[in-house]
């Protein structure tokens, strides 16, 4: 297993970012009166993701870090009723959003696992 020295080096901060990058192209496709509404949330709570992988990692303490990671999570999770949002009102088709939540839900077992890593004592 490689040593991690950096957020970079994180699996979990890599798809992140990745998902970050595909929730800006699954957005663009949304009605412009969504603007500051759903794309605009999306974008955000996407953002968070990596964010928080980043700062929690640069914390001094395992705690703090998963405490970031924790974050994270809520903010994948946001991400996924975000996208399914965008389905309901026909805001975007289903096919579009799939591969957009097989990514977050990719995401969401990282950071699961990671946060259970950081927690665990021994």
């Amino acid at each position: 297993m490689a040593r991690i020295e950096s957020y970079r080096d994180l699996t979990a901060w890599q798809k992140a970012m990745a998902l970050a990058a595909e929730c800006y192209r699954f957005t663009r496709a949304l009605p412009v009166e969504e603007r500051y509404g759903l794309t605009a949330q999306t974008r955000k709570a996407a953002v968070s993701i990596p964010s928080n992988l980043a700062e929690g990692h640069n914390r001094r303490s395992r705690q703090a870090f998963a405490n970031h990671v924790s974050i994270a999570l809520g903010s994948q999770a946001e991400v996924e009723t975000q996208i399914r949002l965008c389905v309901i009102p026909q805001f975007a088709p289903e096919s579009a959003a799939t591969p957009v939540l097989q990514l977050a839900a990719a995401v969401g077992r990282l950071l699961h696992g990671l946060v259970r890593s950081l927690e665990s004592t021994d």
